[in-house]
């Protein structure tokens, strides 16, 4: 398995990154792990072809984490002439969210006709999902989006990638992350705490409690940037590749 940050930035685009969005590649192709505003642009630069994405998972209903969805649609039907159906993960009200964001993007979008099917499914706290050939365990984040924030645990080819979204500290990345092969934690800033948000002085030493065989730092604002290469963690960059 092979994962890929396509966008490792937080909202503002910090340090020139792009919004958040992971590809994962396994044994069945790919699927992505959000899907930022700008998750079309990172996708062209880094060379993925947006008909082998099977599934779109989603944490969270911010723009910078499912903002890239009507693009993603609208490139789907006019140029890549989709034609595979395309699974939809994400949290209760995701629909209508996206079917808004749509039509203030491109009025019309929402109800056009796209040649392929589009295949909603619901998260529910804590219920293992599974479907496209992977399962996914929701935990509910602590972070405000209008709708339910989740930590996400991937299963797939046999390996655990555990995402944490957007969140402060809550025990339950405990239970999203423990013993995963791979952690993959936002880290918004280095030690001011923002609210909805983890901060590296907050999160460091809990990390071993988690248990994680690997852990990767994201989602950072300027200030983290600035620190990345004397932390004791990972830190993720656009277009870097993690194999499993």
């Amino acid at each position: 398995m092979e994962l890929q940050f396509l966008g490792s930035g937080d909202a503002f685009g910090s340090g020139g990154r792009f919004n958040t969005c992971l590809c994962i590649r396994d044994a069945r192709g790919a699927f992505l792990v959000d899907c930022g505003a700008s998750s079309l642009i990172a996708m062209r630069k880094f060379g993925v072809d947006p008909n082998t994405i099977r599934a779109v998972l989603i944490t969270h209903l911010h723009g910078d984490h499912f903002g890239g969805l009507p693009f993603f649609l609208l490139d789907a039907r006019h140029l890549a002439k989709r034609a595979r159906p395309l699974f939809l993960i994400g949290p209760a009200g995701f629909e209508a969210r996206l079917k808004a964001a749509q039509e203030a993007l491109f009025p019309g979008s929402s109800c056009t006709m796209l040649g392929f099917t589009l295949d909603y499914r619901e998260l529910t706290p804590e219920m293992r999902c599974t479907g496209s050939g992977f399962a996914v365990t929701p935990f509910l984040a602590e972070h405000e989006a209008g709708a339910p924030c989740f930590s996400l645990r991937i299963e797939c080819d046999g390996k655990i990638v555990s995402y944490s979204g957007d969140t402060e500290w809550t025990e339950r990345l405990v239970l999203a992350a423990q013993g995963a092969d791979l952690f993959i934690c936002e880290c918004s800033s280095y030690e001011r705490p923002l609210k909805g948000h983890l901060d590296y002085v907050t999160l460091q030493p809990r990390l071993d409690h988690i248990g994680a065989k690997r852990v990767i730092l994201t989602h950072m604002n300027p200030d983290m940037l600035a620190r990345r290469l004397a932390l004791v963690h990972e830190t993720a960059a656009d277009g870097t590749i993690v194999t499993l």
